[in-house]
């Protein structure tokens, strides 16, 4: 939008002499009326009379450039004569007075009054000239303008209040201690695999989603009230065999949990009796190290190690009756698979990775840790863990984010783990207690279980079950 300063505008026929506005007369009155209709329907800003003396109606004319030029040149050149006939009153006032004038010295008032006339001058005034196209556009920009000067009172309202909460809070933390505590961020555990094709880090997290999802599906009940001829004491006896023997043979950690879970799963759907129970811990080992090992030890190797006590075709048989019952499903999320993905998530060191199988394992052996889902059981490992090597804090947002599960959700089950810690010594049954008590594997066992965790309550959901 251009501007331009404002031309004092005056009626055609007029001229302005010695500061005072004449009027001119020109002869000829109607036939001014007659020859001034055109200036009329140009739409410039002077009222034409027409020959009854009723004013023509006005005519807006969009002003262009070329015409804008010609009204400023106009309005510059008019303005110039002005001052120069000031000027000249001005320097004629200056005169010397005649003789019979006012005394020298003394100016007329008449001049003083001039030559204040001549100092004041008046200040331009700038005029933006808006077109028809652009007064949409000021319109919608004074509305936006009215907008944002809303939502700056609104914020400023929003943001005394927000100051008042805030001012609140910190006093609150202040009081409880908690105002100089850093907020927790969530480390990224996959980060050091990014280059690690064997790591999967791009669907490892849908993964273990699945294996939350599905982990319940194949989980076996609490079943001892259905066997006749087996208790809690005998499965654990024969736990404790089994971790004796796939230490013997060498084996993966995913064959021993696999073994555990394929016995769990058998006898929640079938009775099996007191002489058979070694056997089926046989057959179980046998499909676990078909399934996870690379060179998976022969039916001969279980019957020497077992002292003959069964023969080469009970072994055969009872693997056949497992994988019917179960339907050859194999393929569950044990308590190692979760293991692995929670020890990475706790940030630990080798000492931290040995007491939380060490705890895990004491959970397999024990039956009233079957109530628990295996991702539960895994993440109470690592929490009783931490708690017993006094790490801090004790539950991250890390854990939290990748276990799903809250401090107050697994104090349970590790207040159990613990109680299993601080009784394995004076038990009857020590191969766990052996195993982790070597330097090998940092005698994790042969430290005091965590005190914060050893309750009455832990005691008393343990049972008198515990080997």
């Amino acid at each position: 939008m251009a501007s331009r300063p404002i031309v004092p505008q005056q009626a055609r026929g007029e001229a302005v002499v010695g500061g005072e506005v004449k009027q001119q007369k020109k002869a000829g009155a109607a036939g001014d009326g007659r020859s001034r209709r055109a200036l009329g329907d140009i739409g410039n800003l002077v009222t034409v009379r027409g020959v009854e003396g009723k004013p023509q109606p006005q005519i807006s004319r969009p002003i262009t450039r070329s015409f804008c030029a010609q009204l400023l040149a106009n309005a510059q050149a008019a303005a110039a004569a002005d001052n120069k006939k000031k000027q000249v009153c001005a320097n004629v006032d200056k005169a010397p007075v005649p003789v019979d004038g006012p005394p020298v010295g003394k100016k007329p008032v008449a001049a003083k009054a001039a030559q204040k006339k001549v100092n004041v001058k008046p200040k331009p005034q700038e005029v933006i000239e808006i077109s028809p196209d652009t007064e949409e556009e000021v319109k919608l920009n004074n509305k936006e303008k009215e907008k944002v000067h809303v939502n700056a009172k609104k914020e400023k309202n929003g943001s005394s209040k927000k100051t008042l909460s805030s001012v609140l809070t910190a006093r609150s933390k202040a009081a409880c201690g908690l105002a100089n505590k850093p907020k927790e961020e969530v480390v990224d555990i996959d980060a050091k695999d990014a280059n690690n094709d064997l790591a999967g880090v791009e669907y490892v997290e849908d993964i273990y989603k699945f294996y939350k999802l599905v982990e319940n599906e194949n989980r076996p009940h609490s079943y001892m009230h259905s066997q006749t001829d087996i208790n809690e004491k005998m499965r654990a006896i024969l736990v404790d065999w089994l971790i004796d023997v796939h230490q013997k043979f060498e084996l993966s950690p995913e064959t021993l949990y696999l073994t555990i879970s394929i016995i769990d799963r058998f006898l929640a759907v079938k009775n099996v009796p007191r002489r058979e129970l070694q056997l089926l811990g046989m057959g179980a080992m046998l499909i676990a190290s078909k399934y996870e090992e690379i060179w998976a030890p022969e039916v001969n190797d279980l019957v020497c190690i077992s002292d003959r006590a069964y023969s080469h075709q009970q072994v055969l048989l009872m693997e056949k009756a497992i994988l019917g019952k179960l339907e050859w499903t194999l393929t569950v999320p044990t308590h190692y698979v979760f293991l692995a993905r929670f020890i990475k998530a706790s940030i630990s060191d080798q000492q931290m990775e040995n007491m939380v199988y060490f705890l895990a394992e004491l959970g397999l052996m024990n039956y009233d840790t079957l109530i628990f889902c295996p991702s539960m059981v895994a993440a109470s490992a690592v929490y009783a863990a931490r708690c017993t090597l006094n790490k801090s804090p004790v539950w991250t947002e890390t854990l939290k984010l990748h276990t799903g599960y809250s401090e107050a959700q697994v104090m349970d089950c590790a207040k159990l783990l613990v109680y299993y810690h601080s009784k394995i010594a004076e038990g009857r049954l020590q191969v766990v207690y052996r195993k982790y008590s070597n330097s090998q594997r940092g005698g994790v066992a042969l430290i005091p279980p965590a005190k914060s965790l050893l309750s009455g309550d832990a005691s008393a959901g343990a049972g008198k079950n515990t080997a």
